[in-house]
């Protein structure tokens, strides 16, 4: 951590301290630094202003420590202009949405049909859940508001996304949970499009555990999954999408179920060895965080 401004300032009777910090973040992406600018009357920080490198496109005429010194000079003169104003303004840190409840395990249905088969998976799955005592709940994306991640990296100055909308609760209730299974069946090779702006949008949560260097520790992930063709191909892309998901927010992919020739079938609910292997799969999840 490199300290790039430090300037006290005196606004009517009261005395604040303003300062830059950069931070090396390198290790992350190459050449990503975030700059953080902060106000504190000397008792606690009063406002804090995050801008990172990758918050600014080629073409855009504008770089992160540029941006955050014209900020600090911003703030000062707010300051000294009106200091209560300033304060009433700006606030340390967003407050995080939450709304979910937390449970042991989370399910997310992928699909967008609420009775096919991937539905019949996460019931079976939930079943299995509450027959060793543990709480569940199950989430549909497709009757969430979640907008698509567009790739500001905004999140990586506070830890949370700008968009005020349902992932706040999801990764929350993500954030409480031992267990988080996805339910997918393969669209053109892939997960659904509203599972995928989950996926995407989750990496508001790897901010998170970047900037504030937590560790999660025995979490653990399970993929089911069907195809109508037959053919363990048809899995790739699921499989590869849904396991980088789940390492890059510290979930250990633990084992998969992947259900292929269901055109012909139709109904899974009638294949009963199913349901036991995904019994058989949530039981052992949970044995490998004992």
């Amino acid at each position: 951590m490199e300290q790039i401004l430090s300037r006290d300032s005196i606004a009517g009777n009261r005395s604040f301290s303003l300062s830059v910090l950069k931070e090396d973040l390198s290790s992350l992406y190459p050449g990503f630094f975030r700059y953080t600018l902060s106000v504190s009357d000397g008792i606690r920080t009063r406002a804090v202003f995050r801008t990172n490198t990758y918050e600014y496109a080629p073409g855009v005429p504008l770089h992160a420590e540029e941006v955050a010194l014209q900020k600090a000079g911003e703030w000062e003169r707010e300051l000294h202009d009106d200091p209560d104003g300033f304060l009433s303004r700006n606030k340390p840190e967003p407050k995080r949405k939450t709304g979910y409840s937390h449970t042991d395990v989370v399910i997310v249905q992928g699909s967008p049909r609420p009775d096919g088969n991937c539905s019949i998976l996460a019931v079976w799955a939930a079943e299995a859940v509450r027959s060793i005592g543990r709480t569940v709940q199950v989430m549909y994306p497709h009757d969430l508001d979640i907008h698509a991640c567009i790739g500001c990296y905004q999140c990586y100055n506070t830890g949370t996304c700008t968009f005020d909308d349902d992932m706040g609760n999801i990764i929350d209730a993500i954030r409480h949970a031992s267990l988080i299974i996805i339910c997918s069946p393969v669209y053109t090779n892939s997960v659904p499009g509203d599972l995928k702006l989950l996926i995407d949008r989750c990496q508001a949560y790897h901010a998170e555990l970047t900037i504030t260097g937590q560790t999660v520790n025995g979490k653990q992930g399970l993929i089911l999954s069907v195809a109508g063709r037959k053919g363990r191909t048809h899995f790739i892309c699921i499989t590869s999408v849904v396991k980088a998901f789940m390492r890059n927010v510290g979930i250990n992919p633990a084992g998969e179920l992947l259900i292929d020739g269901v055109d012909e079938v139709r109904d899974i609910g009638n294949n009963k060895n199913l349901k036991e292997d995904v019994r058989t799969l949530v039981e052992r999840a949970f044995t490998l965080n004992n």
